[in-house]
């Protein structure tokens, strides 16, 4: 039976690949995401298994492990609705991922500081403009394009990740400064993941207007990789250096 399913999603596969070569490579890099979503999860999952971290760290690593086993789980569906649908968008669904993954992503910046009590005003300024950026950016998405409320509501969303940038950029920017070297050197980098790493996302929402909005889901399925495996790769790095003084090995 599960050889006669492989058999016919091969076949299936082949078919659409010769078809739309664009739209076929898109299906395979849901793919190829969902597997790299589920290897980060269990690579975070094994590192809290070091047993040299202190507190705010394995909860950082929970964290990154939790991030991409969300994603693993919402790119297994966006995969199937791509491919059932021979290549339609998987809005709804990619934006209850963004919903669910990028405030536990912003959320390691306040855990990995360590800002005791500022932690929780951060995280709430954090997520209040996180949540309001994505729900903005859905409401732009289900508008006609072009149209005033498209416009509008884009335009919102896009202030909303200003504000987040601000966030990180100034308001953490003594406490990124004042943390160990290594760990300093970490947050800087996955702070340019929320500023360039997630840019991506407002261009591709700008393709739309070109009426070559095809791609976009293919350049979405690689930033989201890069911004929640990459992401945490690089934290995690920093932080076993600000311990151990090597970035992968133990103490």
């Amino acid at each position: 039976m599960f050889s006669m399913l492989a058999d016919a999603a091969t076949a299936l596969s082949m078919q659409f690949l010769q078809e739309n070569v664009l739209e076929s490579t898109t299906l395979y890099t849901f793919f190829v995401a969902m597997i790299a979503m589920g290897a980060g999860a269990a690579f975070f999952t094994l590192m809290l298994f070091r047993g040299d971290l202190e507190s705010e760290h394995y909860t950082a690593v929970t964290v990154s492990s939790l991030i991409c086993g969300i994603a693993c789980v919402n790119y297994a569906q966006m995969t199937e609705i791509y491919r059932s649908t021979g290549g339609d968008f998987p809005t709804a669904v990619r934006y209850i991922d963004w919903l669910l993954t990028t405030p536990l992503l912003l959320l390691s910046f306040p855990i990995v500081l360590g800002l005791g009590r500022e932690s929780l005003k951060v995280y709430l300024q954090l997520l209040v403009l996180d949540v309001a950026m994505i729900v903005l950016a859905f409401v732009a998405e289900i508008s006609p394009v072009g149209s005033r409320d498209w416009w509008l509501f884009f335009t919102l969303s896009c202030l909303c990740e200003l504000g987040i940038l601000a966030v990180l950029f100034v308001s953490l920017r003594e406490a990124i400064y004042e943390a160990p070297a290594e760990l300093a050197a970490a947050l800087q980098v996955t702070r340019m993941f929320v500023l360039i790493g997630w840019a991506v996302y407002p261009f591709g929402f700008l393709l739309a207007l070109s009426g070559n909005g095809a791609p976009r889901e293919l350049i979405y399925n690689v930033a989201d990789v890069v911004n929640k495996v990459g992401f945490g790769l690089v934290l995690h790095s920093g932080i076993v250096a600000s311990l151990t003084g090597a970035t992968w090995s133990r103490r």
